[in-house]
């Protein structure tokens, strides 16, 4: 058994019929598609590097402990990597509508959760694998480490055999309450055994506990109710999808004219996206405001290769309602050098660490409460989200077919009609961008201003 941190487990708690939290993001590959056996022998090869893709989760009773991973006995790969082909003439649009639709049904929550999809009939001679992954299983950094355990750096890897697996016995339920009370008591002295560090460091340990009361006490002053606006509100099952990227080369240019950071020049670019899809929809970027939950990484070295959620959030307000772009670019830059000393992240992340204390049955009920309450009542706090993964800088392959390009998709929640996913590949930056597909489909504004606010960028540079 291997029990879930708390955090991964909100990802379940928080999913309902309409809300589904998996992430994942389209793969496109040069050259004819390989045969769908010739990919299932390449998964079968690598399953040992992510056994999460073999194991299911399992609750134990009475929400006595935290969810836990167990191996799947019926684990069959051919469930999993699923076969389709766009119509011709297989241009972007359908690429589109086809992830729109996949991103829309939620994951079999009695089988290992994910999915990937093996799509033919791309223009330009070219294919696709759609991957989709639970949001419980791996955040943005470990989902990157998962795509590079998929695929290879080097175009001529050959097929091994496949190493033997045998799946363990499902635990009993009485088993699986007493490992949960267990691990409680692990977790219980793990903190106590920290007591004495703090009492021998008593500067410190109140530096500490300041700052996260600063954290705590910042995040909470940004939660104030915004005017109402046309990305945000109630939801529905299905979703639209749309991308687009920029040279990464340009990007770190402009960073490097203007003394700001990459993240801060995407942020910028993100901001005319979202100026834009307000005009398009009727309403004056001069009056609104857009709070954008930005997940940040929060994952030490004693995490690497762990395929979890280890990360906090900051709440930036992009300044919409600049139209010069230069002067937007600097108030994100101000804004987040403020959030990033404001000790936000590092009071979240304490608060993930000691709810891993509570007890599950609270933390499940109250989480299932808060979603039904949001659904009716949509909250006006946060109107976005918005993630930003590094990925690698060089070439991948998956039988010996080189990746071009990798869109990555990340959820919208209740309250939250709009999303945006950042993720830089080989030179390049992605801007994957997720709607409600009754209230926001035409996603494709936010991003094509994206590109239009790094253009803008570059000729003020």
């Amino acid at each position: 058994m291997d029990r879930m941190h708390t955090l991964d487990a909100e990802f379940l708690h928080l999913e309902d019929r309409v809300g589904h939290l998996h992430i994942g993001g389209i793969a496109v590959f040069e050259g004819a598609a390989p045969h769908e056996q010739e990919l299932a022998d390449l998964l079968r090869l690598k399953l040992h590097l992510i056994p999460r893709y073999r194991q299911r989760v399992r609750t134990v009773p009475l929400e006595l402990g935290r969810p836990v991973w167990v191996d799947d006995p019926h684990f069959h790969l051919g469930y999993h990597l699923r076969h389709t082909a766009l119509p011709t003439p297989g241009d972007d649009d359908a690429l589109c509508r086809l992830m729109g639709r996949l991103m829309s049904q939620p994951l079999d929550p009695e089988r290992p959760l994910w999915e990937t999809w093996l799509v033919e009939g791309l223009a330009e001679d070219r294919w696709a694998l759609i991957f989709k992954v639970h949001h419980c299983m791996v955040d943005g950094i470990s989902g990157v480490g998962l795509l590079t355990a998929l695929l290879d750096i080097d175009p001529e890897s050959a097929i091994a055999d496949p190493q033997p697996w045998t799946p363990e016995p499902e635990p009993s339920g009485s088993s699986m309450v007493l490992d949960a009370w267990a691990g409680l008591g692990e977790d219980l002295i793990e903190r106590v055994r920290e007591i004495p560090g703090a009492i021998r460091h008593p500067e410190r340990t109140a530096r500490a506990v300041v700052s996260g009361l600063e954290g705590f006490f910042g995040f909470g002053r940004n939660l104030q109710s915004t005017p109402t606006l046309s990305i945000e509100g109630t939801i529905g099952p299905h979703r639209a999808w749309a991308h687009s990227s920029v040279d990464l080369g340009e990007v770190k240019k402009i960073g490097a004219a203007l003394g700001g950071t990459v993240n801060d020049v995407v942020l910028t670019a993100i901001t005319r996206g979202y100026r834009d899809l307000l005009i398009a929809h009727g309403e004056d970027p001069a009056e609104a405001i857009i709070r954008t939950l930005v997940p940040v990484s929060v994952r030490h070295g004693d995490g690497e290769g762990i395929p979890d959620n280890r990360v906090s959030a900051l709440l930036l307000e992009l300044p919409i309602n600049l139209a010069d772009p230069l002067e937007r670019f600097a108030v994100v830059r101000e804004r987040m050098a403020a959030l990033k000393a404001s000790h936000s992240a590092e009071a979240g992340e304490w608060l993930a660490s000691t709810l891993d204390l509570a007890p599950p049955i609270v933390i499940g009920q109250l989480s299932r409460l808060a979603v039904r309450a949001v659904r009716r009542l949509p909250q006006h706090s946060v109107n976005s989200i918005t993630t930003n993964v590094p990925g690698p800088q060089f070439p991948l392959y998956c039988l010996g077919r080189r990746m071009l390009e990798y869109q990555p998709f990340v959820p919208i929640f209740h309250g939250m009609r709009v999303a945006t996913a950042i993720l830089s590949y080989d030179g390049q930056i992605a801007f994957g961008i997720t709607g409600d597909y009754d209230t926001a489909p035409d996603v494709a504004v936010l991003a094509d201003g994206a590109v239009a606010g790094i253009d803008e960028l570059i000729a003020h540079t």
